[in-house]
């Protein structure tokens, strides 16, 4: 199962991915948390130690430099488009407790999209992660599809798109299924988070006619606790761990 998580920010997608992480790992699977956000936070949420001390992949310049053949930050010249990026889990990611992290961070020469040594290795990386290897894979993405391409977006099971009561995260879930729909990933869900009542389910449903609605979390002020003390997310919750496991559930089918 490869699951991409997206949302607009601050909408809980991080605190998701962390659950579906912590479900599928307690199910027996191997996991391979991807942390594809640029404010990488995934393992924080995952309980791992010192997680500010992991240095994201886009920022291993003698890593990237060896495996494409030019230097991060440059721009022009030739770098190899299919880097070797096999051992890469192994070598330079963290795990704990059968969940295996691994932290892309992001290009940050001008241009989203740019063509240049770092985002070479950084999508290799993905397509290897999703293709390639027999974990299960929960990618936390930033609000849009920038490290997938065609060739790993026909892999992806399923996209979630985390939305919370208001338009803002509303017209982003319209934004993120255009998006990737345009690189060929149709099959687009929502799960609504921060839910205080039936009628905020009940405006996303209508709002959002088009996606199919996965399941939904409660708004709770030991989610926002947790993450302001800097403790992990934990699927302890009362009703979190059976909510989290239906949408496994629904995403298995």
């Amino acid at each position: 199962m490869k699951i991409a998580v997206s949302g607009k920010g601050g909408v809980g997608k991080t605190t998701l991915a962390a659950l579906l992480c912590l479900d599928l790992s307690n199910r027996g699977l191997q996991i391979l948390a991807v942390d594809a956000d640029p404010v990488a936070s995934l393992g924080a949420a995952l309980g791992f130690p010192e997680p500010e001390k992991i240095t994201p992949i886009s920022e291993m310049k003698d890593l990237i430099a060896e495996r494409t053949g030019a230097r991060p930050g440059s721009i022009g010249g030739y770098f190899k488009l299919n880097p070797r990026v096999e051992d890469i889990p192994e070598n330079f990611c963290r795990e704990q407790n059968g969940i295996r992290l691994v932290v892309m961070g992001t290009v940050k020469a001008g241009g989203a999209g740019c063509i240049c040594p770092e985002s070479a290795l950084l999508r290799a990386l993905l397509q290897h992660l999703i293709l390639e290897r027999n974990e299960a894979a929960v990618i936390d993405m930033e609000a849009g599809v920038e490290h997938l391409g065609r060739a790993t977006a026909g892999a992806v099971d399923r996209m979630l798109v985390v939305v919370e009561p208001g338009q803002r995260s509303l017209a982003a879930a319209r934004m993120i299924r255009k998006l990737a729909g345009d690189i060929g990933l149709s099959r687009v869900g929502i799960v609504a988070n921060k839910v205080r009542k039936e009628s905020d389910l009940e405006t996303i449903k209508t709002s959002l006619r088009e996606f199919e609605l996965l399941g939904w979390l409660p708004l709770d002020p030991a989610v926002i606790e947790a993450d302001l003390s800097g403790r992990p997310t934990s699927l302890d919750l009362p009703g979190f761990r059976d909510r989290v496991g239906s949408i496994v559930d629904k995403l298995g089918k």
